[in-house]
């Protein structure tokens, strides 16, 4: 008989990021590069604008249409200009950051300044594995900005709002690569628990430790599912069809839809083993008590005999 020797609960690999592509045919050979990382929970926006007014470096102001202002974003513009095209950075407030034209060396300059603003930081080594990186160049032809073969493109009369576009829903990837990356450490963290109960072994954990298990399950089910528009597009996108459009064609560039899908059937999967240990772990707690207390009914018998005895031969 042949036996299976792989761990009760493996964890299937990830695949990894896409790379830069070849520019296509009908744009500019000239490009520039946009990059995108989630570096913590949340941002303070008020105070990084103020932050940023002192600096005197780059210039904040809000993402707006004819009929609405977009609160939780800072579209910041550099003063000093170096080359002809401008850079430019997006600030969302749930901690992700997408720089255009900027070179790594300022990035990273920023980085650190941002550091300041940022609430629950996440590891250095997080922050950099699950960052995006793509190109983008201006198409000749005129056409509506769109991505092709792994490159956006801005059409001639693109506007911040495309940018915008395109940054939130780069945002929206790199968040979700760092919960991805939290469930797979999540998954590591219990591996051990699914093969103790294959072979029949005691659990090595306690009825806290399964608690605490359970409300790290429960915050990253709450922030993946109610605090983010990972399951359904952006009310700012209701009244603009061709940033709906957009927004959805780079969502589907970065496959957010079933990476999201996956994620919460992983979750469902550890919810329901977490369960199974809280339940099991009760029922050895009821047991334990069971016996204490037909213990304490023996040696109550006991007492009672010798005490029958002592008395029937005094």
């Amino acid at each position: 008989m042949i036996t299976n020797n792989y761990p009760a609960f493996e964890l299937k690999k990830r695949p990894k990021k896409r790379h830069k592509s070849s520019p296509s045919n009908d744009v500019n050979i000239e490009e520039w590069s946009i990059r995108a990382l989630a570096t913590a929970e949340e941002y303070d926006l008020e105070g990084l604008t103020e932050g940023l007014l002192k600096q005197n470096l780059y210039i904040p102001d809000n993402i707006a249409t004819s009929t609405c202002s977009l609160p939780d974003v800072i579209h910041a513009v550099a003063k000093y200009e170096m080359k002809e095209e401008s850079r430019e950075i997006f600030f969302f407030r749930e901690g992700t950051v997408v720089f255009w034209n900027i070179c790594h060396l300022e990035s990273e300059n920023i980085l650190e300044f941002l550091k300041k603003y940022e609430e629950n930081r996440y590891s250095d080594n997080i922050i950099q594995s699950e960052s995006e990186i793509m190109t983008y160049s201006y198409a000749d032809n005129g056409k509506n900005s769109h991505i092709k073969h792994g490159q956006i493109l801005l059409g001639i009369t693109a506007t911040n709002l495309d940018k915008y576009t395109f940054s939130n829903a780069m945002a929206q990837s790199v968040k979700l690569g760092i919960w991805e990356s939290s469930l797979d450490n999540y998954i590591d963290s219990i591996k051990f628990v699914t093969e103790d109960l294959k072979y029949g072994k005691q659990l090595k954990m306690s009825q806290q430790d399964v608690l605490k298990k359970q409300g790290e399950l429960f915050a990253l089910r709450h922030s993946i599912n109610l605090s983010s528009d990972l399951l359904d597009t952006p009310d700012f996108y209701w009244e603009q069809e061709n940033l709906e459009i957009l927004y959805h064609h780079t969502c589907a560039y970065f496959n957010i839809t079933k990476r999201t899908k996956v994620i919460n059937e992983k979750l469902n999967h550890c919810v329901e083993l977490v369960g199974i240990l809280s339940s099991h772990l009760s029922d050895c707690h009821h047991i334990r008590l069971e016996w204490m207390i037909i213990i304490l009914i023996m040696v109550e018998v006991a007492f009672e005999i010798l005490h029958y005895v002592d008395k029937y031969f005094s």
